[in-house]
C-alpha cells in the first residue's frame, strides 16, 4: 500500500457503505478528502506529492485554481508548495462562477487543483470559465484520481484509485437493500 493511501486511511478519508454521487451514480465507496485536510501536516505531505509530479513535468503554471468546495483545501496546499497564487470558482444559480474580486488575467496559465477527479465535470466547467476569461488551462492537480473520466489535458494526482460506479437502477447495493444510501458530497443532484 502506498503512503498516500496509508495516510488516506489513517485520517478516514476512504469510506465504504453506500454512496450517491455527484454525477447520480451509486458507489460502494467514497474518498471524502476533506478529512484528509483536517490534519494539516498529512494534507500538506499528500499533496507534496502532487507537487513533485507537477514540478517534474516542468509545466508552466501561473496560477492555480480550485472548484468549490473540494478544489478550495488542495488547491491551497498546492499552491502553497509551487509558490504560486491561488483563487477558487464557486456555483452560482447552479452555474461556475470566478467571484470574490478574483481575476484571471488574459494568456494566464492555470492549473485547476480538485479533491477527487471521477467525471471531471467540475473540473470541466471551471476551465470553460478560465477560458472565457482569456486563460489557458494547461491540465488538472488532484488527490485521487478515479480513473474515470476521459479529459484530455494532463492528470497529476497523488494516487489512482479506480472504484466502481452503477447507475442507480443497476445498483447492487440497493437491490440488496442492506445499506442506507448516503449523499456525502456537496453538489447539488437534479
Amino acid at each position: 500500500m502506498s503512503r498516500v493511501f496509508e495516510i488516506m486511511r489513517e485520517c478516514g478519508a476512504l469510506l465504504k457503505g453506500h454512496f450517491l454521487l455527484s454525477s447520480g451514480r451509486h458507489s460502494g465507496e467514497y474518498c471524502q478528502c476533506a478529512k484528509l485536510f483536517v490534519n494539516t501536516e498529512m494534507g500538506a505531505e499528500v499533496m507534496a506529492v502532487v507537487a513533485e509530479k507537477v514540478k517534474a513535468s516542468d509545466l508552466h503554471v501561473d496560477k492555480i485554481v480550485g472548484p468549490a468546495m473540494g478544489g478550495i483545501l488542495p488547491a491551497y496546499e498546492l499552491s502553497r508548495q509551487l509558490g504560486k497564487p491561488n483563487v477558487f470558482t464557486e456555483r452560482v444559480d447552479g452555474k461556475m462562477a470566478l467571484r470574490r474580486g478574483f481575476a484571471i488575467e488574459k494568456g494566464e496559465k492555470v492549473l485547476i487543483v480538485e479533491d477527487v477527479v471521477t467525471t471531471g465535470k467540475s473540473s470541466l466547467e471551471t476551465a470553460e470559465v478560465i477560458k472565457e476569461l482569456g486563460g489557458e488551462v494547461v491540465g488538472i492537480a488532484c488527490v485521487i484520481d478515479r480513473k474515470s473520466s476521459k479529459l484530455s489535458m494532463p492528470i497529476f494526482s497523488a494516487e489512482e484509485i479506480y472504484i466502481e460506479s452503477y447507475e442507480a437502477e443497476n445498483c447492487p447495493i440497493c437491490k440488496e437493500g442492506k445499506i442506507e444510501i448516503n449523499k456525502p458530497g456537496s453538489r447539488k443532484i437534479k
